[in-house]
């Protein structure tokens, strides 16, 4: 249970750090930010951690790699959002 809730306090945290990176923070609530940084982990674990050797924190690895693994996830998953709302990245 307490794993659950460092999951979403994380991914919360993880997306609103993404949505800063992408300048998208004005158009997010917190639900929404936790809503990227989880399903951004899922896509970062999915895309980068192979490459990087290491686990997201969908896979409870809150090591200083698996966090910027999941952050540079909710980072690609909010450019692709902006690609198909605008046309163009930012």
């Amino acid at each position: 249970m307490i794993n659950f809730i460092i999951w979403l306090i994380v991914g919360g945290i993880l997306g609103w750090i993404a949505s800063l990176i992408m300048k998208t923070d004005a158009q997010q609530g917190m639900f929404l930010n936790i809503i990227v940084g989880i399903i951004g982990a899922m896509l970062g674990g999915w895309l980068l951690a192979p490459l990087f050797g290491t686990g997201t924190i969908n896979q409870n690895d809150f090591s200083m790699s698996g966090l910027l693994v999941s952050l540079l996830g909710a980072v690609i998953l909010l450019a692709i959002v902006n690609l198909f709302r605008r046309k163009s990245i930012r």
